[in-house]
């Protein structure tokens, strides 16, 4: 475990990091204000998504709900349509709640206090410290999966961090690298950064990275395997047969309950929702698609069916599109669109 050594060590590294980050940050578009909502709708969104695929996403987000009470008041189905296709959809409802609560208790201001941050709906230690810091300069502390693979490699640490003992050391290491930076934003940047560009799962540049000297599991030849990994997630395979069911030009689809998982959200009738439906003894789906959620890897067959009458909404391609669809029905409907488009 890191001892008092270390936390003079990360101490040192503030200055080395913070140049850095100056000549080699990217360019993205939530870089350029200190906003805190833009930067709040960023973090969130980058949760469990790609920065390459975060973009157009954000940028489509801003100018459709530019601020916060623009953001409580719209209408849900708005915000999951904004939200489509980027999974993990209590992401969106809870950047609705925690706006709703920012108006009604906070006049509509971001609060600056941490901990009034972190008790808004959907933010936690991660987020709370990534907003306080990058929006408002303040000393504090993030860890996410680049930022305890960087600290892992440098100080050579080898427990597994998702221990509570190694996670709260490495909590506390970071907060001694941002307390001692002149730019606590950059500072939280450049970690950010520096694990996405160099300091890789795999493949770090080494060469490339500002604190390679410092770093103690390059001198003993252990990046390999830091940060130590815990048990691979075994996934459990799904099959659901979907129907695509079609009168005239309209096709039938339902809505998902208020509750639960994909809450909200559209998507045609299929073998999980109860619907009467049967996939047709011969002959090969109209199309598949593949997702994965949680521990689920789930195979999807499309059936094309003609019926007179079925329970749900019947819509036009056109009403289709401008609904909110789950994540692995969108994957089908815009199936469905290329194929009626030839």
């Amino acid at each position: 475990m890191p001892n008092v050594a270390a936390y003079r060590k990360a101490r040192r590294l503030a200055p080395r990091l913070l140049d850095w980050y100056a000549a080699n940050a990217r360019d993205l578009p939530w870089r350029l204000t200190s906003d805190p909502y833009s930067i709040w709708v960023s973090e969130i969104m980058l949760q469990q998504t790609q920065v390459a695929t975060v973009i157009a996403y954000w940028e489509r987000w801003m100018r459709a709900l530019p601020t916060i009470n623009k953001l409580a008041r719209a209408k849900p189905a708005q915000v999951l349509k904004l939200w489509e296709g980027l999974g993990y959809y209590s992401r969106a409802r809870n950047l609705q709640a925690a706006a709703r609560e920012i108006v009604k208790n906070h006049n509509g201001q971001f609060p600056r206090d941490p901990a009034a941050i972190r008790a808004l709906p959907g933010i936690g230690r991660y987020t709370a410290g990534a907003i306080s810091s990058i929006a408002f300069d303040l000393p504090e502390p993030i860890v996410d999966g680049n930022v305890i693979r960087i600290l892992t490699r440098i100080f050579c640490i080898r427990e597994n961090p998702k221990d509570k003992a190694t996670h709260e050391h490495l909590w506390s290491l970071a907060g001694t690298l941002v307390a001692k930076a002149d730019d606590c934003s950059a500072l939280n940047q450049s970690l950010m950064e520096l694990g996405a560009t160099v300091c890789t799962p795999r493949q770090p540049d080494c060469a490339a990275c500002p604190v390679t000297r410092s770093c103690a599991a390059r001198r003993e030849n252990a990046i390999p395997s830091i940060p130590a990994k815990g048990d691979r997630t075994r996934y459990e395979e799904k099959q659901i047969d979907v129907f695509i069911i079609t009168r005239g030009p309209r096709y039938l689809v339902q809505q998902r309950p208020e509750s639960g998982v994909n809450a909200g959200f559209w998507e045609f009738p299929n073998s999980e929702s109860g619907n009467k439906y049967s996939a047709p003894r011969n002959g090969r789906p109209f199309a598949s698609a593949r997702h994965s959620i949680t521990r689920y890897r789930i195979q999807l067959n499309a059936h094309l069916i003609h019926a007179k009458n079925g329970k749900g909404t019947w819509c036009t391609l056109d009403e289709l599109r401008s609904l909110p669809f789950s994540s692995a029905h969108l994957k089908l409907l815009k199936r469905l669109t290329r194929r009626l488009d030839k």
